[in-house]
């Protein structure tokens, strides 16, 4: 009896944690949802897009992925992970190693229009430094961009 449970323990473990897996974000999605995210904005204007970007039930805030906007002069507009970091500059912010990966973004944005962005970054959910991969969109016609990215 004990070996049955034992197994029925074990195999339940390895389901959930093949779910758990199964469900992280992919590339292609982060990039679709900042993609959809600077679409929206340009269709339905800043504040509308802000607005809905901080909403954590939302349509830019899906699992682990969630949308952020910032201007050029790294001023954070929304951020569907923390709205409470809506408002701050994060223009001179950087990870652990000492990348000023804002700035990246920002150039990125402002010369390609879009692309990734390779940095380091605690992640919530394991509380430990992790690279970190993440997208930015240019919003046409504005100096904002979008960003969506997911933990490697």
């Amino acid at each position: 009896m004990q070996k049955v449970l034992r197994s029925l323990v074990v195999i339940s473990v390895l389901i959930f944690g093949l779910a758990c897996v199964s469900s992280a974000a992919t590339l292609e999605e982060a990039k679709a949802l900042a993609e959809k995210a600077a679409a929206f904005m340009k269709a339905n204007g800043k504040e509308k897009a802000v607005a809905e970007f901080n909403n954590p039930q939302g349509q830019f805030v899906k699992g682990d992925l969630y949308v952020f906007a910032q201007d050029f002069n790294g001023l954070m507009l929304a951020n569907g992970g923390n709205p409470k970091l809506s408002g701050q500059n994060h223009l001179e912010l950087k990870d652990p190693t000492g990348k000023n990966f804002v700035k990246e973004m920002i150039e990125i944005a402002k010369t390609k229009g879009g692309g990734w962005v390779n940095y380091s970054w605690t992640n919530p959910a394991t509380k430990k430094v992790a690279p970190k991969k993440t997208w930015v969109q240019r919003v046409e016609g504005t100096d904002i961009y979008v960003g969506c990215g997911i933990f490697q």
